[in-house]
């Protein structure tokens, strides 16, 4: 493991993880940090979605507003982590990423001395830390999940979620790197401050139009989409937040600047009660699909929403468990 000073400045640091290689060789993650000054035994850690990584400085702002340590970890193959050699965000198993995870966990717990862990997914992330979260749910590695927009299920008709998976999957087992679709440019073109949005990021990393998506990513995502379907149990607190409303691409841009034009919420918000034992749902009107880049007032409501569940389901010390 080696660290150094993070892209966002001074005040982050970005520690490499080596992992296990796989079929295209060598294999990191990056584990960006921001400690609040007073110090505090309460951390957050941050996992984004497809097409993504962490550039959101004023959401560690606001955890550390709140009184935590800030983590974020840029999976295997994005953004800090996407080497040279790799297929950008490509992955046959979603529980490939448990080494990270496991491995940032202990680094928050164990080397950085914390003793209480929340974990905030985002979209692909919230699929990801949910699946993780349940298979951990006995050894305490996580004490509050919350969830910003994940994705639990195809924002597509009946017969692409229902056919459409089963020849993904079959194809997936011959032609794994087959490209079967893509995302489109309409949600990156709303974001990024060069296309009207309000927001800056490494385009190469996080392109307008997106990565290909490819028949072994996207068999992968569909059976951790089954494993949700079926019930997790997720022993900690979860929090699932959405925007109120969902959108075509096609939609006027003051309604694409203010609902999920990414994912279905009502699949987000039917899905959440699989989940585990306490599950808290929030809707967020005006909200987009990333709701902490939603614009005001949503964005200000999900962090008030965020903070006040926080303030009643996370412990400050692992004694007041």
């Amino acid at each position: 493991m080696t660290s150094s000073e993070d892209i966002l400045g001074p005040d982050y640091i970005a520690r490499t993880l080596t992992l296990q290689p796989d079929s295209e060789g060598d294999v990191v993650a990056t584990l960006v940090s921001r400690k609040i000054p007073t110090g505090t035994g309460r951390a957050v850690l941050y996992v984004h979605g497809f097409v993504d990584y962490f550039f959101q400085a004023h959401l560690a702002d606001e955890w550390a507003n709140a009184g935590y340590d800030f983590y974020a970890l840029d999976l295997r193959k994005y953004g800090r982590s996407l080497l040279p050699h790799q297929t950008p965000n490509y992955i046959e198993s979603l529980q490939s990423y448990d080494e990270e995870l496991d491995e940032a966990a202990r680094i928050i717990r164990d080397e950085d001395g914390h003793d209480v862990l929340v974990v905030l997914g985002h979209s692909t992330g919230g699929l990801i830390t949910s699946l993780w979260a349940h298979r951990r749910r006995f050894d305490g590695t996580v004490d509050a999940l919350i969830l910003n927009s994940p994705w639990f299920d195809l924002n597509k008709p009946f017969l692409q979620r229902t056919v459409g998976t089963a020849v993904v999957d079959r194809l997936a087992t011959y032609q794994p790197r087959r490209q079967v679709g893509v995302l489109g440019e309409h949600y990156g073109r709303s974001l990024h401050s060069t296309t009207g949005g309000a927001w800056d990021f490494n385009l190469s990393w996080k392109p307008l139009e997106g990565f290909p998506v490819l028949a072994g990513w996207l068999r992968a995502i569909r059976r951790g989409h089954a494993e949700l379907a079926r019930g997790l149990d997720i022993r900690c607190p979860v929090l699932v937040c959405a925007s109120t409303a969902s959108a075509s691409v096609t939609a006027p841009p003051e309604t694409i600047n203010s609902s999920d034009i990414v994912l279905n919420v009502r699949h987000i918000a039917e899905r959440s009660t699989r989940l585990g034992r306490l599950v808290t749902l929030a809707r967020i009107d005006g909200g987009i699909h990333d709701l902490a880049l939603s614009a005001e007032p949503a964005r200000s409501r999900f962090f008030e929403e965020v903070f006040r569940w926080a303030g009643a389901y996370v412990p400050e010390s692992a004694a007041k468990r």
